[in-house]
């Protein structure tokens, strides 16, 4: 085996491929919508996120899925989160909250502070199965602080999620810009 041949997936192992579905990079706008996924050919997305930041400090931003073509804005997402801001840890769960949480933590305004991270993504055309994620981000906090976070959710209700939307949901005018794109791992 040459050298370096044992790393994961180098052996010969068929691990997938990771096709790219849309890739936005958006400036100043109110939310974020993937609303053409290609579920039916795939049943894990990855979606990514860098750069963003939001025209106001102090704020987080969430995700929310589209069902049929309708965004889902009941309190019926639930997760969980090891959340870092600074030197204070925190753990947050939730049994029915109206979004799911992508950078929890407070962003920063300030040049060069921004989030970055991802999602995987499953079941999300599966009617008969519940949609849920695994996420990991870091980024800058109000205070210049780091902030990170690790989690999972589900959205405990089988229907067939068809877009995704990434926003601001708290307060009206406050926008985001950065870099957002979905995959969709294409299974062997």
């Amino acid at each position: 085996m040459p050298l370096g041949a044992a790393r994961f997936g180098l052996s010969g192992a068929d691990l997938g491929k990771l096709e790219l579905i849309q890739t936005q990079t958006v400036s100043g706008v109110s939310s974020v919508d993937f609303t053409s996924i290609k579920g039916s050919e795939y049943n894990t997305h990855f979606l990514t996120y860098s750069n963003v930041k939001l025209s106001a400090g102090n704020k987080q931003i969430g995700m929310r899925f589209y069902e049929s073509g309708s965004l889902e804005t009941a309190s019926v997402y639930r997760w969980a989160i090891e959340r870092v801001e600074g030197s204070s840890f925190s753990e947050q769960r939730t049994q029915g909250f109206s979004r799911f949480p992508v950078a929890w933590y407070a962003l920063s305004t300030n040049t060069g502070n921004n989030a970055n991270g991802y999602f995987y993504l499953y079941n999300l055309n599966d009617s008969s199965a519940y949609s849920n994620f695994t996420n990991q981000s870091f980024g800058w906090g109000y205070n210049s602080d780091t902030g990170m976070q690790f989690g999972s959710g589900v959205l405990p209700q089988a229907s067939t999620v068809d877009g995704i939307q990434i926003a601001h949901y708290d307060s009206a005018g406050v926008n985001l810009s950065g870099t957002f794109s979905i995959y969709g791992i294409k299974e062997s």
